[in-house]
């Protein structure tokens, strides 16, 4: 039981949860209606496969920065010693290679989106590249990965697998919406962590500008990421679908400019409460167009 836990908590369970999200609602968008009980065990196989690949990246990422997460994670099973260097590198290792042999059975467009997300998550983590040594690849490397590919990669492979059309204007959203949110993400995940990123020159957003304007900056991006589908929904009125992405889109930015204004910046607690919001809505959005898409094709 204690070594469970401590596989959860190296998984990055806010990760886990979000990956799973991904993985059902990209199919509800794309097969939901068309799919029964034999989607299962195609629906299963690509998210194990997921699964793997977000425990690779995470877990890499943690083996490379054990010193830093001892500053700014100190609870994370690397840095406190409940995994020793060797574990997390099995483990990275086994999972990487579990993502691919997996992929591979479930079809070529699921494989080719699991590779390059592992190839950018390598990159991101391991010299000589190590991009998370730099704020904007970094950024865009993660708002690239979560946010466009993983959506995308998805909907094709699910349209091949349940031979659908995806409908397009739905995936489209989807990409331009989640790549921005990824982007705030990507910036926003810095800002719990300045101690540590200073100590160890490790130059990101929040050490460049500050944590009050990172935080105005992801308001900004997240803001304009909302407008796109208020404007979609505005312009598809009086449709019922149309009001719902509308309403449900006005309530979601709403919620978090509150939380965004009652965040206390010297609080690290409060900090790290506020990232896990801006998760819960990730994961909420990933609901809300998949119940859109849904509505949209009712006849």
């Amino acid at each position: 039981m204690s070594m469970l836990r401590t596989l959860i908590a190296f998984s990055r369970p806010h990760t886990i949860i979000a990956t799973t999200v991904q993985v059902f609602t990209i199919f509800l968008i794309v097969a939901g209606r068309q799919a029964g009980v034999a989607a299962a065990a195609p629906l299963a196989l690509a998210l194990l496969a997921c699964l793997s690949l977000n425990l690779y990246v995470v877990g890499l990422n943690q083996i490379t920065d054990v010193d830093i997460d001892r500053v700014n994670k100190p609870w994370l099973p690397l840095a406190d010693g409940r995994l020793s260097l060797a574990q997390g590198r099995g483990i990275v290792v086994a999972t990487g290679i579990l993502a691919l042999v997996l992929a591979l059975i479930a079809g070529p467009y699921l494989l080719l989106t699991v590779a390059t997300i592992m190839v950018i998550g390598t990159i991101y983590s391991l010299p000589p590249m190590r991009l998370k040594r730099r704020p904007i690849p970094a950024a865009i490397s993660i708002a690239i990965a979560r946010g466009l590919l993983s959506n995308l990669g998805l909907a094709l492979h699910y349209s091949q697998v349940f031979a659908v059309r995806p409908p397009l204007i739905t995936l489209a959203l989807v990409g331009i919406f989640f790549f921005g949110f990824g982007l705030v993400i990507a910036i926003y995940k810095d800002i719990p962590d300045l101690s540590g990123d200073k100590m160890h020159q490790i130059e990101t957003f929040t050490t460049r500008m500050g944590p009050r304007r990172v935080l105005g900056l992801g308001r900004a991006i997240l803001s304009v990421c909302y407008g796109i589908p208020i404007v979609l929904g505005l312009l598809l009125l009086p449709s019922s679908s149309a009001l719902f992405l509308l309403l449900s889109h006005l309530v979601i930015i709403g919620l978090f400019w509150l939380a965004s204004l009652r965040v206390d910046l010297k609080s690290q607690s409060s900090i790290s409460g506020f990232y896990m919001f801006l998760w819960a809505i990730f994961y909420t959005e990933f609901g809300v167009l998949s119940l859109y898409e849904l509505t949209r094709t009712i006849v």
